[in-house]
C-alpha cells in the first residue's frame, strides 16, 4: 500500500485528500535488511559491499523470478553484470513480474537476442573518441567517462558494453590524457562527468578530478550524470555537498524512469544537493512496460518539481543489443509528449530526443504544432486541438492584421 502524504508537506491537494498513489512518497524501507543496523544501512559503502551481483542471491531474495528471469540472470555477467543495491531493490515487487523497477535491473533471457539494427555503441561514441575515455561529439563539450563502475546495473545501458566490464570491454580511464585534451583545445567549455557513475568516487578523488578540469582556464561548466541518487541516495552527504559546492557553476543530471523511485530518501538527498546550490535536471528513457503511459509520465515528471528537479529530457531507447523487450514506440513518445504540453505546467515538459544512431546527436522529436505556412501566415493549433494564425509574410515580417483563432470550417 502506498503511503499518503499530507497538504501540509506539499501544498496539495485541499487537506483531508490523499495524492494518488503514484505522487505520493514512500519510503524503500529495509525489507529483508531489517535487523541491519541503520548505522551501516544508512552507510554508502555498506550498499555497495552487499549488493545483489549473483545468481543465488537474486533468487534469494526474489523467489518468483521467472524462467525468462532466471536464465537472463544466469547469463547476465557475459553482458552487462548483474548488480543491486540493497536499498534499490526494496522497490520491487516481488509479486508483480511487470514491476517497472524489477524490469529496469532484473535481467531477462531477451537480453541475449540482438536485431539486425541493434548495434554494441549505439550513440557512436568510439568513433569519437580522440583518447581513450573521453567523447568529443558536440562542438563545445565533452563527454569524460570517469569508471566503468555503477551502483546497480540497468538493463537498457547505452554503454552496457564498456560498463562493469562483464563484456571484455577492458575499459581502463586516463585521467592524464583525457585532462590534456581538455586543456589543449579551447573550444572545449562544458565537461560532464559519466561512467559508469562518478559518485562511486570517494569524494577526495572526486574533488581531486574537478579541482584539475576547473583549473582549466576555458572551461566554464562542469555537469555530472549520476544514477547514484536514485540507487543509493545514502551516497549524498553533506561533506558530499560541501565539496560539490566549490567547483560553481556545477550542474548534475539524474536519471528516473518511474515515480516509484522518487522515495522520501530520494527525496531528502536531492533536497541536499538543491540546497548546495546545485542545479538538478531529470534524463529519463521511455521504457516499456515501466513509464509508457501518460499518466505513470505525468506523475513522475510533477513528482519530480516536487523534489526541486527539472525534467530534462524524455530519451527514445537507444538500439542497444538486447533491449527490444523494454523499447516503446517513437508513436507512443510523441502521443505522451502532447498530452504533457498543455496539461500540465511547462516546467514539468522534458524535451524529448532520439540519440542518433551512429553518433549523431540529440535529435528533438515534436508532435506537429505548425499545420502550415504560406505567404501571410503560420497556421498553428494548441494542446486543445484548436488552431490558430498567426500573421507573418514569407520573409518573417509581421504583415500587418490580427492573429485569429481559425474555425474548423475554414480548414475545409
Amino acid at each position: 500500500m502506498q503511503a499518503e502524504i499530507t497538504s501540509t508537506e506539499q501544498g496539495e491537494p485541499p487537506a483531508g485528500r490523499p495524492l494518488e498513489p503514484l505522487k505520493a512518497f514512500k519510503s524503500a524501507g529495509r525489507g529483508y535488511w531489517h535487523d541491519v543496523p541503520a548505522a551501516d544501512w544508512n552507510d554508502w559503502r555498506w550498499q555497495m559491499k552487499h549488493r545483489i551481483v549473483t545468481v543465488e542471491q537474486l533468487q534469494k531474495f526474489l523467489p518468483t523470478l521467472t524462467p525468462e528471469e532466471l536464465a537472463g540472470a544466469q547469463l547476465a555477467n557475459t553482458k552487462l553484470a548483474l548488480g543491486i543495491t540493497p536499498y534499490f531493490f526494496n522497490l520491487i515487487d516481488p509479486a508483480d513480474e511487470n514491476c517497472p523497477v524489477r524490469r529496469q535491473v532484473v535481467p531477462r533471457i531477451e537480453e541475449t537476442g540482438t536485431a539486425p539494427w541493434e548495434l554494441s555503441d549505439p550513440c557512436g561514441e568510439d568513433s569519437h573518441s580522440p583518447v581513450p575515455g573521453l567523447v568529443h561529439r558536440y562542438p563545445d563539450r565533452v563527454l569524460f567517462l570517469v569508471t566503468d563502475r555503477c551502483a546497480s546495473y540497468c538493463r537498457y545501458c547505452t554503454r552496457s558494453r564498456l560498463v562493469s566490464n562483464a563484456s571484455g570491454y577492458d575499459f581502463h580511464p586516463e585521467y592524464d590524457k583525457q585532462i590534456a585534451y581538455i586543456a589543449a583545445h579551447p573550444e572545449i567549455r562544458d565537461v560532464l562527468l559519466s561512467g559508469g557513475d562518478p559518485l562511486l568516487l570517494s569524494d577526495e578523488k572526486l574533488e581531486n578530478l574537478l579541482s584539475r578540469l576547473r583549473a582549466i582556464p576555458h572551461v566554464e561548466f562542469l555537469r555530472i550524470g549520476t544514477r547514484i541518487p536514485i540507487f543509493m541516495p545514502q551516497r549524498i552527504t553533506p561533506a558530499l555537498c560541501a565539496m560539490l559546492k566549490q567547483f560553481h557553476p556545477l550542474f548534475m543530471s539524474i536519471h528516473v524512469n518511474h515515480p516509484r523511485e522518487l522515495t522520501t530518501e530520494v527525496r531528502e538527498a536531492l533536497g541536499l544537493l538543491a540546497d548546495a546550490g546545485i542545479p538538478l535536471g531529470n534524463q529519463s528513457v521511455l521504457l516499456k512496460h515501466v513509464n509508457d503511459d501518460v499518466e505513470v509520465m505525468k506523475a513522475l515528471v510533477q513528482k519530480l518539481l516536487m523534489c526541486r528537479v527539472k525534467p530534462y529530457y524524455l530519451y527514445q531507447c537507444d538500439l542497444i543489443a538486447g533491449s527490444a523487450h523494454l523499447r516503446a514506440s517513437v508513436a507512443k513518445g510523441l502521443e505522451i509528449m502532447e498530452k504533457l504540453r498543455g496539461h500540465t505546467t511547462g516546467y514539468a515538459v522534458p524535451t524529448y530526443v532520439i540519440d542518433a544512431p551512429g553518433g549523431g546527436g540529440k535529435v528533438p522529436i515534436n508532435p506537429e504544432y505548425v499545420l502550415c505556412r504560406n505567404a501571410g501566415r503560420v497556421l498553428i493549433r494548441n494542446f486543445e486541438g484548436k488552431v490558430f494564425e498567426y500573421p507573418e509574410t514569407a520573409d518573417g515580417k509581421p504583415c500587418g492584421r490580427p492573429a485569429t483563432k481559425i474555425e474548423d470550417s475554414e480548414l475545409v
